[in-house]
């Protein structure tokens, strides 16, 4: 992917990054849509979905600007390659059960309020307009994912052993979060990104006054899983784009 034209702008890399991250968690909640454990938090957990689809659109448009020629936002999402897409590996593992869903959206969730905040400040005014608008909604998906990991991991033995697996499953997933990137240090080299590395210690302290609460047992740092950035991906993504980008492959160019 060529870099942006204007040096001043991030690069596409940097944007369809942060695109790739929402759109991915995004119809990965979708799942839920229909099959919530509650009607209230079936609902809750679409609207999330919603919201992080609704942020992937104004980053997937920003990038295509900074593409040029004829790309779109539809041509991003719909018409790249798995090695194409630029998400975090923990965003694209399967749903899993409830406790997994909500401890994996806390976890980005307590990563990307803090990307956003740090995103309001850069040189970039487009890019800070995206944050600004998007971390209202990112501060509800805290607040309600939050609430869940204290609510599983402090109720029931059942809740509390279903809490502890989703730790299991997802924790050597998350280092890759502040992992930076070629296209990330180039961006916060000149203020227009976040190099996620500065992010790491509030990310962890964070989660460990959550965990506090939950009565859960915070791992350490340690390796992780990681080239989701890279496009080096899980089986998992491959079917994620079979079935997002499904009407797009089978009638290319169809307008309804």
């Amino acid at each position: 992917m060529p870099l942006a034209p204007d040096s001043r702008l991030p690069t596409p890399d940097y944007l369809l990054h942060l695109a790739d991250n929402a759109l991915i968690l995004g119809h990965r909640n979708s799942e839920w849509c229909g099959h919530g454990p509650i009607l209230e938090q079936d609902i809750a957990i679409t609207n999330i979905s919603l919201d992080l689809i609704g942020q992937s659109r104004y980053l997937y448009q920003y990038a295509a600007k900074a593409i040029g020629g004829d790309t779109t936002e539809d041509t991003l999402a719909y018409l790249r390659d798995v090695r194409e897409f630029k998400n975090c590996l923990l965003l694209e593992l399967p749903k899993g059960d409830w406790a997994v869903t909500v401890l994996r959206q806390y976890f980005f969730s307590q990563f990307q309020i803090l990307q956003y905040k740090a995103l309001q400040q850069m040189q970039d005014t487009q890019l800070s307009a995206i944050a600004e608008k998007a971390i209202k909604e990112t501060a509800y998906h805290l607040r309600w994912s939050k609430e869940w990991v204290i609510r599983l991991g402090d109720g029931t033995e059942e809740s509390s052993s279903r809490m502890n697996k989703a730790i299991e499953y997802l924790w050597s997933y998350t280092g890759e979060l502040f992992m930076p990137s070629n296209f990330e240090i180039a961006c916060a080299d000149i203020k227009i990104g976040v190099n996620p590395a500065t992010l790491k210690n509030e990310w962890y302290s964070s989660v460990q006054q959550v965990f506090a609460e939950a009565a859960l047992t915070l791992p350490p740092l340690g390796w992780s899983q990681s080239g989701g950035k890279e496009g080096m991906h899980t089986e998992h993504l491959g079917f994620i784009l079979a079935e997002l980008q499904f009407m797009q492959r089978a009638y290319p160019g169809n307008e309804w």
